[in-house]
């Protein structure tokens, strides 16, 4: 049941609600692909090592590959925490308000791209201090 706290109509709601789902499913699909479910840590998926076979190249392309999928499973990662982070929010009716300011995030930031947990003008304040 969602709960209308944040102002935004119980449909824009649901379609945010629903697009995130299918991105999570999607992601946790690409991380599958050459990873497993940590099971001792939620949200932590394992790099498999690949398996090429036992000669001396086939090794180094086994390294090579396994240290070029660290990189995109802590992305997909972060990009899960931030997913599973919205749907929590959306669930408590607390989604779409900045982290920094606490206002409401303009519907259309929130269109282009879901997981924001930031307004513009503080978006634009951070990154312009970096």
């Amino acid at each position: 049941m969602l709960l209308k706290k944040s102002g935004f109509s119980k449909d824009f709601l649901e379609s945010i609600e629903k697009r995130l789902i299918e991105q999570k499913t999607r992601m946790e699909n690409e991380l599958l692909k050459f990873s497993t479910k940590n099971p001792h840590v939620a949200g932590d998926y394992d790099s498999s090592f690949p398996n090429l076979g036992d000669k001396e190249d086939e090794n180094a392309a086994e390294v090579a590959e396994h240290l070029n999928n660290l990189p995109i499973e802590e992305g997909l990662e972060k990009s899960l925490r931030d997913l599973n982070k919205s749907l929590e929010n959306i669930k408590k009716g607390t989604y779409g308000f900045c982290k920094y300011c606490k206002k409401p995030i303009e519907e259309k930031r929130l269109l282009a791209r879901p997981t924001s947990s930031a307004c513009i003008e503080c978006k634009k304040a951070i990154t312009q201090e970096l």
